[in-house]
């Protein structure tokens, strides 16, 4: 076997491994690379491999960040077959489709910029368009149910594990049988957290001899998740008494419909008002929610019985839901006592940008940011104490109040990390993806097991 690691290498985003058995080449993972506009740029770049050559992608899930360049992948070559859970299959269909329509209206704007300061610049094209999303779509093959093998070719599987992490999440373990034994390479896709609403906990992994493993937590404890919730209620009703508008930035899957959960039962509680208005601008994650009320398949047994009962846990009075861009510009008239949830969660694109721009500025609104933001990103520099930040080409100074409330993340912590890897029995060789290099070389000092190495990009291993 051969691995070679072409994203998510020494850092967080645009997750691509590339496992070969023989003849046999298997893609984990194709995801876009986030960050600044530098590391974004690395899109473009070749992948570190033809992918004609790719005969299988295995998703672990449907994040940008895993799934995003899949329509790219297609676009250059690759005719193989991609595999993953239901729940994923639906969920990446949505997100590749939105990340190609922000592709669009950003070499639309790209051009208007160039052709104003030259008549003669050509068209800026898109990394990819909707129909190479849609051409991608058509890739997707077999089905992928948890704790069922499915066979790669000779003496080769993948078995999909629950990883906890979003809505039909997975770790996966490749399988290949040998006259003298069989040899097991085990990749974690991103951990969820225990004990986190709506999704059942993670699954114990199987023992393998290899790990790729996530370590985007590897140095850190999450606060628990009690105290982030009253911490949530509490800046939303502090902003609500000075008068402003609460903004949550907030990815679309998995963060988004926990949040609209939270809030229900903050309003079934008295804690919140029940004549709160929410407002959840954001299409693709109006849709995600959609697609998470098709699966219960991966409900936990609470959110299971609201749904068997009739009750719905991601509705609550006062919600909005804003898919035409009139409704979303219209609650820029809204001065006070409005929860806007709005994507990205990293402040990347969508419409959380226009809402930061007429609210940032307000002495009596506040930003609450419930998830990572990598370095690099608009999230990131708000949240590390920006005084002022340039927005559609205009700075806004930054007075509003900034929250960041760590117990929300979809992540394992540190210490759910190394569990997770002990469990995973005696591997001789652990490689530590998708983090930033404190976090990797924290979480590595920690494992227990085995060699640990932190690969570099388009680094390959026999193994």
């Amino acid at each position: 076997m051969k691995l070679s690691f072409h994203g998510a290498a020494r850092q967080v985003t645009g997750s691509c491994h590339l496992l070969e058995i023989g003849k046999t080449r298997v893609l984990i993972d194709c995801g876009l690379y986030q960050g600044s506009h530098e590391i974004e740029e690395d899109n473009a770049e070749p992948f570190g491999f033809d992918p004609a050559d790719i005969d299988f992608l295995l998703l672990t899930h449907a994040h940008l960040d895993h799934c995003g360049r899949i329509p790219l992948l297609a676009k250059r070559g690759f005719r193989g077959e991609i595999i993953t859970t239901a729940a994923s299959r639906e969920l990446a269909r949505l997100v590749m489709l939105d990340a190609a329509h922000l592709q669009e209206e950003d070499a639309r704007w790209q051009t208007r910029k160039a052709q104003r300061h030259n008549r003669g610049a050509e068209a800026i094209q898109p990394l990819y368009d909707t129909l190479d999303a849609l051409n991608a779509v058509d890739f997707f093959g077999r089905t992928a149910t948890y704790g069922q093998p499915l066979h790669l070719g000779e003496r080769t599987t993948a078995t999909f594990v629950d990883a906890g992490h979003i809505l039909g999440s997975a770790c996966i373990l490749i399988e290949q049988y040998k006259h003298k034994g069989r040899k097991r390479v085990l990749f974690s896709g991103d951990l969820g957290q225990q004990g986190r609403p709506i999704l059942r906990n993670p699954a114990r992994p199987p023992r393998a001899d290899i790990v790729v493993m996530e370590s985007t937590y590897g140095d850190r404890r999450h606060k628990p998740l009690r105290p982030s919730v009253e911490e949530l209620y509490e800046a939303i009703l502090d902003t609500f008494r000075r008068g402003g508008n609460v903004i949550i930035p907030s990815f679309a899957l998995e963060r988004t419909q926990e949040i609209l959960y939270f809030l229900r039962e903050g309003i079934r509680d008295g804690v919140l008002p029940a004549s709160m208005q929410v407002f959840l601008d954001s299409p693709m994650a109006i849709s995600a929610t959609e697609i998470f009320r098709r699966h219960p398949e991966c409900y936990d047994r609470k959110t299971a019985e609201l749904f068997s009962s009739g009750h719905d846990p991601f509705a609550l009075p006062g919600l909005h839901l804003t898919r035409e861009t009139s409704e979303s510009m219209a609650i820029n008239h809204i001065s006070g006592g409005a929860v806007i949830i709005a994507g990205s969660g990293m402040c990347t694109g969508g419409r959380i940008r226009h809402h930061l721009k007429h609210n940032l500025w307000r002495r009596d609104s506040s930003v609450i940011f419930v998830g990572y933001a990598a370095r690099g990103t608009l999230g990131r520099r708000i949240i590390d104490g920006a005084k002022s930040v340039r927005i559609f080409g205009e700075e806004i100074p930054v007075h509003a109040r900034i929250h960041t409330i760590g117990g929300f993340s979809a992540h394992a912590d540190s210490e759910e990390l190394r569990r997770w890897h002990a469990q995973t029995g005696t591997p001789r060789l652990t490689f530590l993806v998708h983090g930033e290099a404190d976090a990797m070389q924290t979480l590595a000092r920690h494992l227990q097991a085995g060699e640990v190495r932190i690969p570099a990009m388009g680094e390959s291993f026999s193994i």
